[in-house]
């Protein structure tokens, strides 16, 4: 009877866990599904030391930049910082800069330091590092300055020489679909030589990047991704010499899966000895959602996925086995909901530029003070830095906002808003002395649209909640609530949609349209991320 009870209050904490979130991978039989994160970890690489994994992705304009994740299985990650806080060059970064900045990083460990490189296709390469992923990182080196040079990963050879492999951005470079490999200074602090190409992709991997080097029992490897985002394919080259020649075979693609474009992530093993692959699939408007695969080595190849068809090729796994790892680990996804009861932002969220402190105001009162930033010269919120935003969890959920506005003059604006190139949301804003809820969207925001009203309505109270339910696609439904119980729906449905190279983003914003001594400020209670 007693092993009973245990047992079923084990069953029934990991059923109240797995309700808890909004997209669940691990199905808590010892048995994952794919995606492993439903967000937009865009270009995934992932260290292991020891039992721990690592995380980063691409950030682009965002900032926080370069987030880190931790897991112990592969399959339940928690973002625990971030590895640039302000973007570099800082003046260039202070306005939003978007599908620009953070591209494609690498993440390695070596001689006790884990590395950070990742490609500006404006400014060239960079490198940051730290000796504890979790504590503070050293601000970014410029290893190279260049135009479109992208995509780049260090490697460190048993006899003591470094190399550092990339791609091109034809947008900046003009060159594409070649992989440059160079020496590098073992410091990793700049590098000795003005690259070779040695390997061309034009004939049979168009667009190739994503470059990920590693070097198994005598062979250099090059994991390099072709063919595009939407469509492409992990290609791996080898080679016996550092320099090439390199040959090629494609070692995962969509095949019969529904999993478009699976490429460009991360070889890892475990402590037992087991083989993964993580990498991502583009799912507009949620962005490049993570994708683990089972891999295995076969005539010093990885083979990654299931070769359904026997063809040599695998194909990406709805669900498998979960990897072998020493201890059960908890259910935990990226961080979403914030009660604003600490002194700090909760690590889910980031700014659209880098940001002011008088933005926002973490308390120690249990909310978040937000101060109407002044935007006199935005065509529309798409030119906004000042937008608090994090990445949508899942194909369906809710977000939902308590706040009190203490507005003092006109055009002065809160509330919740969904982003991307076309964006919506409903706030509070004072208009002629009078508080109104207004639904506005902005189709075509980045081409300098005009903001719509779809829906406004006069309100006498300062407190009020507002929610945005977003269904599967993307379609996002506004409403509000003045007690908290009771949701009307204002406007019409809105289709979100990715902004530039990130998926749709989802969070909270306070503005007005001109400079004042002072002014009016929000209070946000809490923002909350349900089913």
């Amino acid at each position: 009877m007693v092993r009973f009870f245990f047992l079923a209050s084990f069953v029934f904490l990991f059923i109240t866990a797995i309700s808890a979130q909004v997209w669940n991978p691990d199905q808590g039989d010892g048995t994952y599904k794919n995606p492993i994160i439903h967000a937009d970890y865009s270009d995934p690489d992932v260290v292991r030391v020891g039992e721990d994994f690592y995380m980063t992705a691409s950030s682009f304009n965002c900032a926080p930049g370069l987030p880190i994740l931790h897991s112990r299985d592969l399959v339940n990650w928690k973002i625990i910082n971030y590895a640039i806080n302000r973007q570099m060059p800082l003046d260039n970064f202070a306005v939003p800069q978007h599908g620009n900045g953070v591209w494609a990083p690498a993440f390695r460990y070596h001689g006790g330091w884990f590395y950070i490189f990742y490609g500006d296709p404006d400014f060239g390469i960079y490198m940051c590092k730290t000796k504890d992923p979790a504590g503070a990182w050293e601000p970014p080196h410029l290893v190279q300055s260049a135009k479109g040079w992208i995509d780049p990963c260090p490697f460190w050879d048993e006899d003591g020489k470094a190399y550092l492999v990339h791609a091109f951005a034809g947008s900046r470079a003009g060159v594409k679909s070649v992989v440059i490999l160079h020496e590098m200074a073992p410091d990793a602090s700049r590098l000795l030589d003005d690259g070779v190409m040695v390997f061309d992709g034009h004939e049979k991997h168009p667009t190739i990047e994503g470059t990920k080097m590693h070097k198994r029992k005598g062979y250099y490897y090059i994991f390099a991704p072709g063919g595009g985002v939407p469509t492409g394919w992990q290609t791996i080259l080898r080679s016996k010499n550092v320099w090439g020649p390199y040959e090629d075979k494609i070692v995962l693609n969509q095949g019969s899966s529904t999993v478009n474009g699976p490429h460009q992530g991360a070889w890892v093993d475990t402590e037992s000895g087991e083989n993964w692959f993580i990498h991502f699939q583009e799912k507009q408007p949620y962005g490049r959602i993570v994708h683990l695969q089972p891999a295995r080595w076969e005539k010093d190849w990885l083979m990654i996925g299931k070769d359904v068809d026997n063809d040599g090729i695998g194909e990406p796994v709805e669900s498998w086995k979960k990897p072998k790892t020493a201890k059960k680990e908890p259910l935990q996804l990226p961080q979403t909901s914030d009660e604003f009861n600490d002194p700090r932002l909760g690590l889910q969220w980031q700014w659209h530029a880098n940001p002011e402190a008088t933005w926002a105001f973490p308390t120690p009162y249990g909310f978040l003070r937000m101060n109407p930033v002044n935007l006199p010269d935005v065509r529309n919120l798409w030119d906004a830095p000042s937008l608090l935003l994090q990445k949508m969890p899942a194909e369906t959920f809710s977000a939902t906002t308590k706040l009190t506005f203490f507005h003092h003059d006109d055009d002065e604006r809160t509330g919740l808003i969904v982003m991307g190139r076309d964006y919506a949301y409903i706030a509070l804003e004072q208009q002629d002395g009078q508080l109104f809820i207004k639904q506005r969207s902005c189709v075509g925001a980045e081409n300098g649209a005009a903001e719509v009203t779809e829906a406004s309505k006069a309100v006498s109270g300062k407190e009020i909640y507002f929610k945005v339910e977003v269904k599967p696609g993307g379609i996002c439904q506004f409403s509000f609530s003045i007690e908290g119980e009771k949701f009307t729906p204002m406007g019409t449905p809105f289709q979100a949609k990715e902004g530039k190279w990130i998926g749709a983003k989802v969070g909270i914003f306070c503005a007005r349209e001109r400079h004042l001594n002072d002014g009016g400020y929000a209070n946000y209670d809490w923002f909350r991320i349900a089913k």
